[in-house]
């Protein structure tokens, strides 16, 4: 996802023991949101910005907005 704007990575450890990965349980559905959302060929499915501008601030990948948007509405 090069371009894009990069988030943390949530099995980095903080300067407290736990990280974020170990706060979602397995059965957590957000994880089958990511496992979905990781699948699909969004540029397949009209998704804009898939490949991302040369100019200007770097704009979130959609799969994590698409992400963000399913996981709202559960």
């Amino acid at each position: 996802m090069k371009r894009f704007v990069e988030g943390e990575d949530r099995r980095q450890a903080t300067l407290l023991p736990d990280c974020l990965d170990d706060d979602v349980t397995e059965d957590n559905p957000v994880r089958f949101v990511e496992a979905f959302i990781d699948e699909l060929d969004l540029a397949a499915l009209g998704f804009a910005g898939i490949v991302p501008e040369v100019t200007g601030r770097p704009a979130y990948h959609p799969a994590t907005l698409l992400k963000i948007y399913i996981y709202g509405y559960l």
